[in-house]
């Protein structure tokens, strides 16, 4: 019988999993070697979506994980964290059209809603983008996709689960005996007796699982942030234009990003990262001919989070079959599945058969 259950990581996917594990009367330590959202949870993009994952059962992972934020956000008087605004994206060459229009062929054919705008209808969404920089027409339309805030996310979920915490106390072994986990030590040289254990630990996911014995192949990226100082600037939902992403980030604040931009990410001799000031001046300079607006605006951060992403792109979710007592929850695009996936893994931690759900995803396939 499942009782205590040790939850390695506090960002969303180990705050959803706590959650979960919580409220259906399990008792659970959520450890973390720093702070809560302290990892890729606070420098992240954070879009919701389902926008050309495949295969189909991820697509419909993602469908159905969306539909947990809406539902907890609307259950929940005065949540703050989620925003379901919409994504605009068109492409800038002719191979990028091409594939935005494979991509809106296919998520259409799954039932998912994509539409084309023209330039006017787009303008009528985000009045203060520069016509110049869109194309007449073939602007995709997306309107269930939006962002969370993944710092409030996780604040919430923890404020209203009874569990115990322990931050900034890394777990540094794990121990099993007889075919099962039995406890893990921290740092501090505590160590935690667990009838089961969930690795949410996000880039270092493989890190914890070594420390059980598993190989868990990982190929992390870096991701950069960048963002403004408030503007007076309308803005309302995510937009993928060819030079920028972007998103609001309260407070007048815009969050910028491209793929281009990760690349400018550098480890110093000294262990920090640094970002390449040319590549976020051209960052901001594509966000200011995109929304004029922005052209007072300066930079108030560069934030640079490492995605946690397995070997083959896929999610990690569920048992380990060497180890039936150690679960993953470990992902890209965790602040898209976090709620829904979460809660299958915790409600497998607990003895439930999700087996329907969970069997794409689950480790014994490397």
């Amino acid at each position: 019988m499942v009782e205590h259950v040790v939850v390695i990581g506090a960002g969303v996917y180990g705050a959803a999993v706590s959650a979960e594990l919580a409220r259906r009367g399990a008792h659970v330590t959520v450890v973390d070697g720093g702070p809560p959202a302290g990892g890729t949870s606070g420098a992240t993009f954070s879009w919701t979506n389902s926008c050309g994952k495949q295969p189909r059962a991820y697509h419909d992972l993602s469908v159905a994980s969306m539909e947990a934020h809406a539902k907890l956000a609307h259950d929940v008087p005065g949540s703050d964290w989620y925003h379901e605004g919409g994504n605009l994206e068109w492409g800038g060459s002719d191979g990028e059209c091409e594939r935005l229009r494979r991509k809106v062929a296919m998520v259409s054919s799954y039932g998912y809603e994509a539409r084309w705008l023209t330039r006017a209808e787009a303008l009528r969404l985000e009045p203060d983008m520069n016509p110049a920089q869109l194309p007449d027409d073939e602007i995709a339309y997306f309107p269930a996709e939006g962002w969370i805030e993944p710092t409030r996310l996780i604040a919430h979920l923890f404020s209203t689960a009874d569990l115990e915490r322990i931050w900034h106390d890394a777990v540094t072994e794990v121990d099993v005996s007889g075919g099962r986990v039995t406890s893990v030590l921290l740092a501090s040289g505590q160590r935690l007796a667990a009838d089961a254990v969930v690795n949410c630990a996000g880039p270092q996911a493989d890190h914890i699982a070594g420390l059980a014995g598993l190989d868990l192949p990982m190929r992390n990226t870096r991701g950069v942030l960048v963002y403004t100082s408030p503007a007076a600037v309308s803005t309302s939902r995510v937009v993928h234009a060819p030079q920028v992403h972007l998103r609001p980030d309260g407070a007048g604040r815009l969050l910028l990003h491209t793929h281009d931009i990760d690349g400018a990410a550098q480890v110093l001799d000294t262990g920090e990262i640094s970002v390449e000031q040319t590549a976020v001046d051209r960052l901001m300079a594509a966000g200011r001919a995109l929304y004029p607006g922005l052209g007072a605006a300066s930079v108030e951060s560069v934030r640079v989070g490492e995605r946690p992403i397995p070997g083959d792109g896929l999610p990690v979710l569920g048992r380990a079959p060497e180890l039936p007592n150690f679960h993953f929850a470990v992902s890209h695009s965790g602040a898209t599945l976090s709620l829904h996936a979460g809660a299958l893994v915790a409600a497998e931690v607990l003895g439930e058969d999700r087996t329907g759900e969970l069997a794409p995803f689950r480790f014994a396939r490397f």
